[in-house]
């Protein structure tokens, strides 16, 4: 069996756009890379086939998606405003503040309430990247979660 073409074989951020960055932070970023190398579904729909690179940045309010053939002969930019985004973004913070403070001590139905508030909103802000990205992009629901965490470390602030 042959691996499919259709998938990210290569990912990283733009360093320049964190601006905070902590051994928690770290931690999130190398997971999620790790699954979504791992596993991921990907396919530019007008574009160059795969295996692809993924460069991610922010420039102003804008997601950058750098797309690079693994091979490196085709490339492509992917601009995305983040404003749909930034209302579910910032919730998923603040709600991941509210259960990182509760698993020091909080009761175990409140850390269980905060972790399902935290994974809705997590699976909503995948939903609405799939959705931006769908008009030019074809992935399955697993990188679009990864891709969201990734999203979110580049809107880390001070």
């Amino acid at each position: 069996m042959t691996e499919s073409r259709d998938r990210i074989v290569a990912i990283t951020l733009d360093e320049k756009s964190i601006l905070r960055w902590n051994p928690e932070v770290a931690h999130e970023r190398n997971v999620a890379i790790f699954d979504l190398l791992e596993s991921n579904r990907f396919r530019l729909k007008d574009g160059f086939r795969g295996p692809y690179a993924l460069h991610l940045s922010l420039r102003d309010a804008t997601l950058i998606l750098h797309v690079q053939s693994h091979e490196g002969n085709a490339q492509t930019e992917l601009h995305l405003p983040v404003r749909p985004l930034r209302k579910t973004i910032k919730d998923y913070f603040m709600v991941c503040e509210s259960y990182f403070e509760a698993i020091k001590g909080a009761s175990p139905s409140r850390i269980e309430t905060l972790d399902m508030a935290r994974r809705s909103l997590h699976d909503e802000g995948s939903e609405l990247l799939r959705h931006a990205l769908a008009p030019r992009v074809e992935m399955d629901a697993d990188t679009a979660r990864r891709l969201f965490t990734l999203v979110c470390v580049l809107h880390l602030r001070g």
